[in-house]
């Protein structure tokens, strides 16, 4: 099955490139190869490579595994101020309605 083209801005294209970037160095830093750091996260060589050169195609759980792995903070909080994150924000989606639906308007058929 071909893979479908999405357009993307320049700014997320940007976001994916530096992620990429950062997860590079810090694997570099930490004197990983890429064989290792695709071992340990659970994923193959070649998706490690795509992840370091900014492909937006790869799934975004590989990505942030192994920002995770190399260290690289996400959203710029450590675990314990995350997993509060994540509980204050599950108590809020609980709040809100599970569905969105447009609302319908009348047709004005006076001429």
């Amino acid at each position: 099955m071909p893979k479908v083209s999405r357009p993307m801005s320049s700014y997320a294209v940007d976001a994916i490139t530096r992620l990429g970037q950062l997860i590079r160095k810090a694997r570099i830093e930490r004197r990983m190869t890429v064989a290792a750091l695709a071992e340990r996260a659970g994923i193959s060589r070649g998706l490690m490579q795509r992840i370091e050169a900014g492909d937006p195609g790869c799934t975004i759980g590989a990505v942030f595994e192994v920002a995770a792995i190399v260290g690289v903070r996400l959203f710029d909080a450590d675990r314990t101020t995350m997993a509060r994150d994540v509980e204050t924000q599950r108590e809020v989606m609980a709040l809100l309605p599970r569905a969105v639906r447009s609302r319908r308007t009348e047709a004005d058929d006076d001429f």
